[in-house]
């Protein structure tokens, strides 16, 4: 059963709410873990941070208070107003209070155990953050009495009305195992190869968003990056044809792609797919419809100048607002990054075209993953947001007896496929267009030779008394002549 809105805590963390299903809920105990580096302590200020300072209590079992405070402002995050204990070891007990870590469980009324107790008792902190719980596993003389310390502190702070959070070094050793059983929630950092991910393990009377979920860590402290969900996002919207500004290429899909569609480009390189998939932004943008073009393969000064060399207006659609170029370094995202600047711009900022340039790029942040896995959920959302999806995707081939629509196996995703190809024709190095699939409506059957001009686009008439064009090296039939073009 889950909590009500009103009764969850917020961590303070962009993203972090939204997997925990709208915060972390009160007088209960959170572990962090993950390995050193992980961001187990920034996460743990930002849970602080998020509530009034004066309820809240930074107990430090590493950093001095003095280091722990220059770090944490040094993140973005100044611990200005919070409450620091500081049980670290070299403190000087007479002066400062502090209890050594050296001591063990055992001397009455002389241990971290009691003196977190005392202090808590004493100012009633809302929220506490114990880092790390880890150096308590020193002061005790076996699993055992590790594991009933343990439970025995956090019951008593949960009694006092707080909620706590507190971090471990992820290890195999029997005693950290044995923290995920004592705590109401888990959360897992790991800083791997592939990225920051946060994967939550356990959440005690609350559903959360399950599998991993990419994170950064910046100037500002931590930022997460909920996984793409499309089942949870959806409105309705008008499978209406939307003109492409050619006649030609309307000609071809019987008055063009619907919208809320995905129409996936295929072609070999330089034939001409990022042109076509700019002209139909550019058209969409002209109807003073806002389109986002996403480009994984170039920069903005060539993708500009190539369509200013091809007639496209973008840079002055840019200018109006009604289009977007954003050039992506695909080393620099991962999917869940992707995926959370592409929501913001369809929900915040109403756009209603989103093109990839290309799926190879996008290939790259993805890490190793799931290439489909990942393609198919952005699509699903974006449809179900009923936004028309261009996927611009490279073929290997050249020409060849066998023709290819992908080399990822995401055709079933598109609902329309159009194909560019090269062929050879009067010695000359000519392209084609054609339709291979349009799921919702009717499309010309036959293919068409396809021209970049300094005019835009050209589209010629069907390529008629002709066979072997998707071969890349076309004959002509004895039935019929081939139609001028």
């Amino acid at each position: 059963m889950t909590a009500p809105d009103d009764e969850r805590l917020l961590t303070g963390v962009s993203g972090f709410d939204e997997i925990l299903h709208g915060g972390l809920l009160p007088r209960r105990a959170y572990l962090i873990r993950g390995g050193p580096g992980s961001g187990k302590t920034t996460l743990g200020l930002h849970f602080l941070l998020s509530g009034p300072r004066e309820d809240s209590l930074f107990v430090t079992l590493g950093e001095s208070e003095r280091q722990l405070r220059e770090n944490a402002a040094r993140c973005g995050l100044p611990m200005d107003g919070v409450d620091v204990l500081d049980l670290s070891p070299g403190q000087d007990e007479e002066s400062s209070g502090a209890y050594s870590l050296l001591e063990s469980w055992d001397v009455e009324g002389n241990t971290v155990h009691d003196g977190i107790l005392e202090h808590v008792r004493e100012h009633k902190p809302r929220r506490i953050l114990i880092d790390s719980l880890s150096q308590m596993r020193y002061l005790s003389v076996d699993t055992f009495q590790f594991r009933k310390k343990v439970l025995s502190l956090l019951r008593k702070l949960i009694a006092e009305e707080s909620t706590v959070a507190f971090t471990s070094e992820q290890a195999s050793v029997e005693d950290d195992e044995a923290l995920p059983f004592l705590s109401d929630g888990v959360i897992n950092l790991e800083n791997s190869e592939i990225g920051r991910q946060c994967r939550i393990t356990k959440l005690r009377g609350s559903s959360f968003a399950e599998g991993a979920h990419y994170f950064s860590l910046g100037e500002e402290g931590m930022t997460l990056y909920p996984r793409l969900m499309p089942e949870q996002h959806g409105r309705s919207v008008e499978h209406e044809p939307l003109g492409s500004g050619i006649d030609e290429f309307d000609a071809l899909t019987h008055g063009g792609i619907e919208r809320g569609t995905v129409t996936l480009l295929s072609g070999p390189t330089g034939v001409g797919k990022t042109t076509l998939g700019a002209q139909l932004a550019c058209a969409a943008a002209a109807r003073n419809e806002r389109s986002a073009i996403y480009s994984f393969d170039e920069g903005a000064s060539t993708f500009f100048t190539r369509c200013e060399q091809v007639g496209l207006p973008a840079q002055s659609l840019v200018d109006s607002g009604n289009l977007v170029f954003e050039a992506v370094e695909p080393l620099h995202y991962n999917p869940d990054r992707f995926a959370a600047v592409v929501r913001k711009e369809i929900e915040e900022r109403g756009t209603s075209l989103v093109m990839i340039d290309s799926l190879s790029g996008y290939q790259h942040s993805v890490h190793g993953e799931d290439l489909q896995l990942r393609v198919h959920a952005l699509c699903r959302y974006l449809v179900n947001m009923g936004i028309t999806v261009v996927l611009v995707n490279e073929v290997y081939s050249i020409a060849g007896a066998q023709t290819k629509v992908t080399e990822y196996g995401l055709s079933y995703i598109a609902d329309n496929i159009i194909m560019l190809r090269y062929m050879e024709l009067d010695g000359e190095l000519r392209k084609s267009i054609g339709v291979l699939k349009k799921r919702a409506g009717s499309f010309e059957r036959s293919l068409r030779e396809f021209e970049i001009t300094s005019e835009g686009l050209r589209i010629g008439l069907p390529l008629r008394g002709m066979r072997g064009i998707l071969s890349g090296t076309p004959e002509l039939t004895t039935s019929s002549p081939r139609d001028p073009t």
